[in-house]
């Protein structure tokens, strides 16, 4: 499904449905420098299980126009146009990484329209090494290896996939090669420059559940205590043995630990 925002193009994965009413809504955002297509799986398995699903592409990445957004609040906004276009109230917000702190920022500071927060391989505050930043700011391959390399926890590297036929270093490298210059840079640097996340998260009404994988390199979780200490008992699911890039490691884990808030 299309939309247009701001003059731009939009593009909003919903399993080929139109919104229904009388559904509720679930969004899922991608993390920095990927796509909706991360949450097919999830997408599609919530869709067929009575809900309204919108995995969208934020500007500048998949198949959205328009120039990247460059700060966590300005992708926040942005979402609550993408529910006033497609007349959703309020829906449940399940953000990746990068995702996960729009998702929080945007039930933060539009609190009447969330229902449900997940945040999935999070942490706040969201720091990146210096060495990621110089190398994606350069449009410098290294940037992909290095996200794909530490996003995967070690035994994910050496091959094999829960998902027949997939090979999560290719899928997770040709994600990146595929994205537009320049947006993944924006999209980490917003990561590194947003400091308002505790904040946030002390101010969140909804139900919260945090996705982690206990071999995470990239959103550490030993570095999550503050986070989880500044919800209101907050669901905390710890995937054994996943690392960053949960939709990829463990998909049905993952499914399983969303259906506690959604």
């Amino acid at each position: 499904m299309k939309i247009t925002i701001d003059d731009s193009s939009v593009y909003c994965y919903t399993n080929s449905r139109n919104i229904d009413s009388s559904k509720p809504s679930i969004v899922f955002i991608h993390g920095s420098g990927m796509d909706h297509t991360v949450w097919t799986l999830a997408a599609r398995h919530f869709a067929r299980h009575g809900n309204n699903v919108i995995a969208v592409d934020l500007p500048g990445h998949g198949r959205s126009t328009g120039a990247p957004l460059q700060s966590i609040p300005s992708m926040a906004d942005w979402l609550e146009k993408v529910l006033d276009a497609l007349e959703v109230e309020a829906a449940a917000v399940v953000g990746h990484s990068l995702g996960s702190l729009i998702a929080l920022d945007f039930s933060a500071r539009h609190a009447k329209r969330a229902r449900a927060l997940a945040m999935v391989g999070t942490i706040v505050p969201m720091p990146v090494s210096g060495a990621i930043l110089d190398a994606c700011k350069n449009n410098d391959h290294a940037a992909f290896d290095m996200l794909t390399q530490y996003g995967l926890s070690k035994r994910h590297q050496y091959g094999g996939n829960r998902s027949s036929g997939i090979w999560m270093v290719g899928s997770s490298l040709r994600l990146y090669e595929r994205s537009q210059p320049g947006a993944l840079y924006f999209d980490m640097n917003a990561c590194n420059e947003y400091q308002n996340g505790l904040e946030s998260a002390s101010t969140v009404e909804c139900p919260v559940l945090m996705v982690l994988g206990s071999e995470d390199r990239l959103t550490p979780l030993r570095g999550t205590g503050p986070l989880q200490e500044a919800f209101h008992q907050p669901e905390v699911s710890v995937i054994q043995g996943a690392g960053h890039t949960l939709m990829m490691e463990a998909p049905n884990a993952l499914l399983d630990a969303l259906h506690r808030v959604l």
